[in-house]
């Protein structure tokens, strides 16, 4: 004869579903938060660099600059198309050194874009890292519960489960 299956058993069976679906989501949407996050990381360090040489390109401008300024004090005053030559450079440079500037600013506004969506990324795939934890352990436990029918262990696994639960949904709005 067939040993009565206990009611709660299938309540058990229930919550286990719902706590492996939402470990396997959780595992799938943290995999894709950490994908974002290293892509994100990725582009704002090529971001960076490109900021790099731009300041660099600024710094030789400056410099050449700042040698035709010297270069021109040393100039007759009388040498008017010596001096009108150097000066035409000068702006030139100077306006090469305004629009590097107005670049890197540029640039720098990216990269911290970037950078802050990484961020984002991150706390996300974190939160769902920690949801997959709890729902493990609460399928754990219920896999217990119902091998050696012991009710206060479901109990305990809903309980973990829950804390799994609430972790999957912060992962998608971040409440924490």
């Amino acid at each position: 004869m067939a040993e009565d299956k206990e009611p709660w058993l299938n309540y058990l069976a229930l919550t286990t579903i719902i706590f492996a679906v939402c470990a396997t989501l959780s595992t799938f949407k943290g995999g894709g938060f950490s994908t974002k996050s290293v892509l994100n990381q990725e582009e704002a360090s090529n971001k960076w660099s490109y900021f790099q040489n731009k300041s660099l390109k600024l710094y030789l401008h400056e410099i050449g600059k700042d040698e035709l300024e010297l270069e021109l004090n040393r100039i007759p005053k009388n040498d008017k198309e010596n001096i009108e030559a150097y000066t035409n450079k000068i702006n030139k440079y100077a306006d090469q050194v305004k629009k590097y500037e107005a670049e890197k600013e540029e640039i720098k506004k990216d990269a911290e874009k970037l950078e802050t969506l990484r961020d984002d990324a991150q706390k996300h795939s974190k939160t769902f890292g920690e949801a997959v934890i709890f729902l493990q352990i609460s399928i754990l436990l219920s896999s217990i519960a119902a091998l050696i029918k012991r009710k206060f262990l479901w109990y305990l696994a809903m309980a973990v489960g829950s804390v799994g639960l609430f972790f999957f949904l912060d992962g998608f709005f971040l409440i924490l």
